[in-house]
């Protein structure tokens, strides 16, 4: 497997994205972002990144181009494509097998409307049989602490979500929710998660407020 995870060291950005920010919707400025991405390219080669809004879109990528298709998760068969995921809380999915490669983006909305089941099916619609799962640095149960009603929301899908914060209130863990949702599709997790909150070399929106996005990069 041809895979990696950023942190938020070795890139030219400053201040609250300092520095190997790779977002270019966070206020950075784009031509440095533009820089800290070439460094990754002259490492895995081309990557194409998405246009990342919460829903389940899947765009099945023949080449990489400059203009990022907005979807919330790349699927390619072509070997020598490296696709990316942003995040800075939200889970980066990375999903292979011998036939295909997926980037997928899961934050709570994504676990919700199903994006990583539907990526699942395109894979296995372009002949993927045995997949496996690489779970990136996201947001831990006991840091992502979220209002009763948007817990009721989740749990009542996903169980295995619920949570608890420190001060007792009610939270949800996302990745285990989503090791739950893989290991019914018979998908083999690698878990290479650390919370993003907790970890001061990874960015974290929860945590800054304004900051950086990091990536979770994939190829066959």
């Amino acid at each position: 497997m041809k895979y990696r995870f950023t942190n938020r060291t070795g890139g030219s950005s400053t201040g609250a994205f300092a520095s190997l920010n790779l977002g270019l919707h966070v206020s950075d400025e784009p031509s440095i972002v533009l820089a800290n991405r070439a460094l990754l390219v002259h490492d895995v080669g081309p990557i194409q990144y998405m246009n990342q809004v919460h829903g389940n879109r899947i765009a099945i990528i023949e080449s990489v181009t400059d203009e990022d298709p907005t979807a919330d998760a790349l699927v390619t068969g072509i070997p020598g494509i490296s696709l990316a995921v942003q995040v800075a809380d939200c889970i980066p999915l990375l999903l292979h097998s011998a036939e295909s490669v997926a980037a997928v983006h899961v934050g709570r909305k994504g676990l919700v409307n199903g994006v990583t089941l539907k990526t699942l099916e395109v894979m296995r619609d372009m002949g993927s049989t045995d997949i496996r799962a690489i779970i990136g640095p996201s947001i831990c149960g006991p840091c992502y602490e979220v209002s009763q009603e948007i817990y009721d929301e989740v749990i009542v899908l996903h169980p295995e979500a619920a949570s608890m914060t420190a001060r007792g209130t009610v939270s949800l863990d996302l990745p285990a929710a989503l090791r739950a949702v893989l290991t019914v599709q018979g998908v083999e997790v690698l878990n290479e998660f650390s919370c993003t909150v907790e970890n001061s070399e990874l960015y974290s929106y929860r945590r800054d407020g304004v900051t950086g996005r990091q990536a979770g990069i994939i190829s066959l």
